[in-house]
């Protein structure tokens, strides 16, 4: 079962091209730091500006450096339902865990045709599958009756929610399947997610306090609230800057300041502002990361 603190790792890119060393070594920092599964190939990866090499090359890579320590979920998204398939298809012949697939962003398919998609990737490979709900992106919405259709589907077995609605996990738990997955995708909303009966979250802010972010959920689970409030607390100001600008470069120019990766990032996305900037600097230097 997900849960817990699941990062959706950033992809580090050196000179234009992809660098594997720094990434091996923030897949290993983040499992030493204690995360409970990695998403590779995500939004926070730059998925949209990868080539199909590069995806199907990083979600190998990520597969290998993990040796089975923690679940990897690979991004098998798209807006073609054919190119989601064979993505899909990769991510399962590479040895991924799970695929993670966001609803189709710009052509915009109604409830059918969001329901048509998913079943026909979850048909097309035995894969456990994620369907990645995020309405500010994809400007579409699941809705509670194509959620209930597709909780029918044996091998579609979690949700990634970043609707910012706290309301929908408590109404999503009335008739999901036992084991289902409920996960955040917010991190800032994370207390009030959990409240309500989600189970984890794939987390921006886990890319930089891993450590943090998985003690978050672990004293959750454990009962310990006091423990649970402060690290929200701590954890508040750094989930809010990384998002002052466009994700991932507010998380790509934190892992630089603390030594693990270059913040370049590929268009149309841009560099950092000088504002934003001294804003990071300071919420890690509270944190005691720089």
């Amino acid at each position: 079962m997900l849960k817990g603190s699941i990062p959706a790792i950033i992809t580090p890119f050196r000179k234009g091209e992809l660098d594997y060393d720094d990434f091996a070594r923030l897949l290993n920092w983040q499992i030493k730091n204690g995360i409970s599964g990695v998403t590779v190939c995500g939004t926070t990866g730059e998925s949209p500006t990868l080539s199909h090499e590069e995806h199907m090359s990083l979600v190998e890579f990520a597969i290998k450096i993990v040796k089975k320590r923690i679940p990897v979920i690979a991004g098998t998204g798209s807006n073609s339902t054919k190119e989601a398939i064979e993505f899909t298809k990769h991510a399962y012949k590479a040895g991924a865990n799970y695929g993670l697939a966001v609803t189709p962003y710009y052509n915009k398919p109604n409830q059918a045709g969001l329901v048509n998609h998913f079943k026909l990737m979850a048909k097309a490979s035995p894969l456990k599958q994620i369907i990645y709900n995020i309405p500010g992106r994809s400007i579409i919405d699941l809705s509670f009756n194509s959620f209930k259709e597709l909780n029918k589907v044996k091998n579609i077995v979690a949700i990634k929610d970043a609707s910012n609605d706290l309301s929908r996990p408590i109404l999503m738990r009335t008739f999901m399947k036992k084991n289902f997955n409920y996960l955040s995708g917010e991190d800032g909303t994370i207390a009030g997610f959990l409240a309500q009966g989600g189970h984890g979250c794939i987390s921006v802010a886990g890319n930089v306090a891993p450590k943090l972010t998985s003690e978050l959920h672990k004293s959750w689970n454990k009962g310990q609230f006091k423990k649970f409030d402060k690290i929200n607390l701590q954890l508040a100001p750094l989930s809010k800057v990384l998002f002052e600008e466009p994700n991932p470069t507010p998380t790509k120019y934190a892992l630089s300041l603390m030594g693990f990766c270059s913040q370049e990032v590929r268009a149309p996305l841009i560099e950092l502002s000088t504002e934003t900037k001294k804003q990071i600097k300071k919420v890690l230097r509270s944190l005691k990361f720089i």
